[in-house]
């Protein structure tokens, strides 16, 4: 079985444990971008959310996943700098995603993160009645209640976590 298809089956078995109904999509790997995804697929920009790995600049290198929805920017220079307690970060590169995750880019999701990963999820999601969120490859997509991130335990809900773009 391929990595894509191991973290796949890892974010099945994390879904089902967490007792809410959601769906797998399949998808064309060319169309997993969030932009690109929604356009082919007709699915609403602002129902469609990203898992975005943000790294330390100095050592030792610190990791957090952050959730945003698709429409906004993370607010990584003032709300992310504060919650991780640093004084510089950056976006992690799409080989420190991979290696921390076992995901690509396109296709991170919250699900099957490392246990010790802090999640942060932007307050404003938890308004839409469904998202879309990444499969764990770029091969699929997860719809899903954002409900789910008050039942992950690592998550943590964050007021102005995305800003306006």
């Amino acid at each position: 079985m391929s990595d894509g298809g191991r973290i796949e089956r890892r974010v099945v078995e994390a879904l089902e444990g967490l007792g809410l109904a959601w769906e797998l999509i399949p998808i064309d790997p060319a169309y997993a971008d969030t932009a690109a995804f929604c356009e082919r697929y007709a699915v609403p920009l602002d129902h469609s959310a990203n898992t975005i790995i943000v790294a330390s600049k100095k050592a030792p290198k610190q990791f957090c996943a952050c959730v945003v929805g698709a429409t906004t920017r993370l607010d990584v220079n003032h709300t992310v700098k504060r919650l991780m307690d640093v004084s510089r970060l950056s976006f992690a590169s799409a080989e420190e995603t991979q290696a921390l995750t076992g995901m690509a880019l396109g296709g991170v999701t919250v699900f099957a993160l490392p246990p010790d990963l802090p999640v942060y999820v932007d307050a404003s999601l938890l308004t839409l009645p469904w998202i879309i969120l990444g499969g764990g490859s770029r091969s699929s997509k997860i719809k899903v209640s954002p409900e789910v991130f008050r039942r992950i335990a690592s998550a943590r809900i964050v007021p102005g976590l995305g800003v306006d773009a």
